[in-house]
């Protein structure tokens, strides 16, 4: 049977984060007992028992991604969509009330939901992003995994190597940069349709530091590589590279079999060759026009731990929750395919549903 005659269905677009090390990715994981994706604990906090009856939500809640990460990757801001259709005569919920409700019945403490929007009914989280930012975090100098302080373990890629020829990364991420056909950088045998990404900005940078960097561990120091496009290829299989030498090309060894990995990924890990001295800039060039996903280079990974997935963004709707304006703004690049509700009509104040019809009940 289909949705009661009269319900009232409300899409809102949410904004969230997480640490990527206690799952399965971000993707929900059915029917199994281990591995879990951050978008089961998203799902489950709208259908327990008590979030449930207090939604009272025609048919289920489900969350639609709008950026897929790996096992192990993070996200400082991921977004997705989700419709909760009410009763007919119940009047949707605000978009904070339901943000607000999310993270009371989140049941795990390295989800957080950030900020949540009324979008129009047609609107879709993935389709209608208009650009994506990954960031991949570096830490050289580190000659043993016990010198990396415990709070940037799994948040980081630790190098032996003391140093990187940071202007030789440079130089060989310009060859990446414009639309190209990535085949390259993605598994062979992929179902992607087409391979062909446009990257916007590659671009490798020094960190000001760490605050968890101790002042006597000033040997270790921090590089940021950052990659955006509207959108990146998926389903990559390969090997991640093992920080076992000293710097030069023996550094570059099998760490382990990976079942999914990301373009960003390989493509940081060409880089970091780069930077090793392993690879020229040039190469980088010769790598990309090959096509060849099982060239001895680009069959390589970088690590999951040190990727994170930095901002989503929606035409004049920035990926940054904590910067966004409510009011109407024109575009500051290419709109996306719809436009967000942002003036969406409230439903009579006496009549909107409240926060605690949808937090927990106290003591």
């Amino acid at each position: 049977m289909g949705p009661a005659a009269g319900s009232v269905r409300a899409r809102y677009l949410v904004y969230f984060q997480y640490l990527g090390t206690e799952f399965n990715g971000v993707a929900a994981i059915r029917g199994s007992q281990r591995a879990i994706g951050v978008q089961n604990y998203l799902e489950a906090a709208l259908s327990s028992q008590e979030a449930a009856k207090r939604l009272n939500s025609v048919v289920p809640v489900k969350f639609t991604i709008s950026s897929r990460t790996d096992a192990g990757v993070h996200a400082l801001s991921n977004a997705a969509h989700l419709d909760v259709q009410r009763r007919s005569g119940q009047p949707p919920f605000s978009p904070e009330v339901l943000a607000e409700a999310l993270n009371a019945h989140l049941r795990h403490p390295a989800i957080r939901v950030l900020q949540a929007f009324r979008v129009p009914a047609d609107f879709h989280a993935r389709h209608a992003a208009t650009s994506r930012t990954y960031l991949y975090r570096l830490a050289t100098g580190c000659h043993r995994p016990d010198q990396l302080s415990v709070f940037e373990r799994n948040r980081c890629w630790a190098l032996r190597a003391g140093s990187l020829d940071v202007d030789a990364m440079q130089e060989a991420a310009q060859h990446l940069l414009g639309t190209h056909d990535f085949s390259a950088f993605q598994s062979a045998g992929s179902p992607a349709t087409s391979s062909v990404r446009t990257l916007r900005r590659a671009s490798v940078s020094p960190d000001l530091g760490s605050p968890f960097v101790l002042p006597q561990e000033n040997r270790l120091q921090f590089w940021n590589l950052e990659f955006e496009s509207q959108s990146f290829l998926y389903r990559q299989v390969g090997f991640a590279w093992a920080s076992r030498g000293g710097g030069g090309p023996e550094e570059l060894g099998h760490y382990g079999s990976l079942g999914l990995g990301l373009q960003v990924r390989r493509m940081t890990a060409v880089l970091v060759a780069v930077g090793l001295g392993a690879l020229m800039p040039a190469q980088v060039k010769v790598i990309l026009e090959s096509r060849d996903p099982l060239g001895r280079h680009q069959t390589r990974v970088a690590p999951a731990h040190g990727l994170f997935l930095k901002s989503v963004q929606y035409g004049s709707l920035g990926g940054n929750p904590a910067c966004v304006e409510q009011e109407s703004q024109g575009p500051g690049g290419k709109e996306a395919p719809t436009k967000l509700d942002k003036k969406s009509p409230a439903a009579p104040k006496s009549r909107q549903p409240g926060v605690r019809g949808l937090l927990p009940l106290g003591p």
